[in-house]
């Protein structure tokens, strides 16, 4: 459908779980990587494979009827990461599928994340590096809160 709307568009599709060498492999092809999964182990393997290879991440998530979403900028000497914002087996809420997602708040987050991404890549305007960029569907409410680097951050710290 993608290459019948716009025939100057590539699609690959990997249909297998990455994880190690695989994982950098197609992050290393990235000029910016989206992160849409569904569980922390993922975003935690995506977010050192970014930070390794100095390739920007837009991370977005939503379950119940919150969303989230921010930028990182490996190499950004302001920039956190991911692990800066959660550490690796605390506040692990589970996943969507045991927490259940309202699907517009997928699109909204997900739309979100399309534009931080498209103006990652031709540098426009603010990405959302060092702010996070919260969604409460059931007030319709938004808020963005600071984010700063951690420097004994386990992944991206000194």
């Amino acid at each position: 459908s993608l290459c019948a709307i716009n025939p100057d568009v590539s699609v690959s599709t990997v249909e297998a779980r990455l994880a190690g060498e695989a994982l950098e492999a197609e992050v290393r092809q990235a000029d910016v990587v989206l992160d849409c999964s569904d569980n922390f182990d993922t975003r935690f393997a995506v977010n050192a494979a970014c930070v390794r290879l100095g390739i920007p991440l837009v991370s977005g998530a939503a379950v119940r009827m919150e969303g989230q979403l921010s930028v990182f900028l490996p190499g950004r000497a302001d920039s956190p990461c991911y692990a800066c914002l959660y550490r690796q087996g605390e506040d692990e809420d589970g996943t969507c599928a045991e927490n259940g997602v309202l699907s517009p708040v997928v699109g909204v987050i997900g739309s979100l994340q399309a534009l931080e991404g498209i103006k990652v890549l031709l540098s426009l305007g603010d990405s959302l590096c060092g702010r996070l960029l919260l969604f409460d569907g059931l007030a319709q409410e938004w808020r963005t809160l600071n984010l700063k680097r951690d420097p004994h951050c386990p992944v991206c710290g000194v």
